[in-house]
């Protein structure tokens, strides 16, 4: 976990392990909002992930989580089948990150290293609806709420409403032509905004080049590469098991971090929209000071735990009780 809570939301909505990466790359084509509210959540939100990923666009987006706000630069193009991207922080340390597909490399040009990983969906969405392991209607309500101009394009507003008190609930903006997501908030129990995503500058059909963007990704000569490795296994192999898992999250995949102390384990669970992490490790009393809940700002929460001598954190952008369950119901294999 060497990235504040801060930074993963950022890469969650802008580099596509979330809600809001699964939507930008969809198209609605115009899909009347009063059908919207009487569609199946799951066929709803699989339509707009399989429609045409043909558009272009450049822009500048701006996450707020909180007191604190971050604002990129981000091109983007996709040809149906390989889709690109190059996101610029506007603020702090000077770096580039480019992702096609699956594959991303950040260059950090102040100490000329590359960092190149591949960030899988995990089984997030849209990938985890096309498993036929979720059913998110059964813990979401879609409801149409309108049409509103923003950033001079004109879109369709959309609400995921959670029907209980284990996840957040989403209301989403997208172009109406494209199905482009314009804006993104993050609920909190009782439907005020915990954070929100948004671009505030953009501009369709852009002539951005997928050559350039791939000639720019491969040019890591000068840099040193670095590759974190993630190593796939179970929780199972590991000696963990969950007394019981919490209703609609679903094992998403179990992968020792070698970049961490110790081998880190990462669990993850989703019900297709919301995640949930569970990093275990060796309890270091240098380290690992108190045990409790952190609450940065925005949606992300983490919790953490010292079972015998293992540390263990819960974190997602979901309820803190949520991941109390979560801590709480992970136990040693006997």
């Amino acid at each position: 976990m060497n990235r504040s809570p801060f930074t993963w939301l950022w890469f969650s909505v802008v580099l596509g392990v979330s809600l809001a990466a699964g939507l930008v790359r969809a198209q609605t084509s115009g899909t009347d909002n009063s059908a919207v509210q009487e569609s199946d959540v799951n066929k709803w939100l699989m339509r707009m992930h399989e429609a045409s990923r043909q558009r272009a666009y450049t822009g500048t987006f701006v996450v707020s989580a909180g007191p604190k706000t971050a604002t990129a630069r981000i091109w983007h193009i996709c040809d149906g089948v390989q889709q690109m991207e190059r996101v610029e922080p506007l603020s702090g340390p000077p770096r580039s990150t480019f992702r096609r597909n699956d594959q991303v490399v950040t260059f950090f040009p102040e100490n000329k290293v590359a960092v190149a990983e591949s960030r899988e969906s995990l089984g997030l969405f849209p990938n985890f609806l096309k498993s036929g392991g979720s059913n998110i209607g059964a813990y979401y309500t879609l409801k149409g709420l309108g049409t509103e101009r923003l950033v001079g394009v004109d879109t369709d507003i959309v609400q995921l409403l959670a029907k209980d008190k284990l996840r957040y609930s989403y209301r989403v903006w997208t172009e109406k032509r494209s199905g482009l997501v314009v804006q993104l908030q993050t609920l909190d129990l009782d439907g005020h905004v915990l954070e929100q995503a948004a671009f505030s500058e953009l501009q369709m059909d852009a002539p951005v080049s997928m050559a350039k963007l791939s000639q720019m990704m491969a040019a890591t000569q000068g840099y040193k590469i670095e590759r974190p490795e993630l190593q796939k296994t179970s929780a199972d192999a590991q000696g963990w098991a969950m007394r019981n898992v919490l209703a609609g999250f679903t094992p998403a995949g179990c992968y020792l971090r070698s970049t961490h102390p110790d081998n880190t384990m990462q669990w993850m669970f989703s019900d297709g929209l919301a995640n949930v992490s569970l990093f275990v490790e060796n309890f270091d009393a240098r380290r690992h000071v108190r045990e409790g809940v952190s609450e940065p700002g925005g949606a992300t929460r983490s919790v953490t735990r010292r079972l015998d001598g293992w540390w263990l954190t819960a974190m997602g952008e979901v309820p803190v009780a949520t991941l109390n369950t979560f801590v709480q119901a992970l136990e040693r294999k006997k």
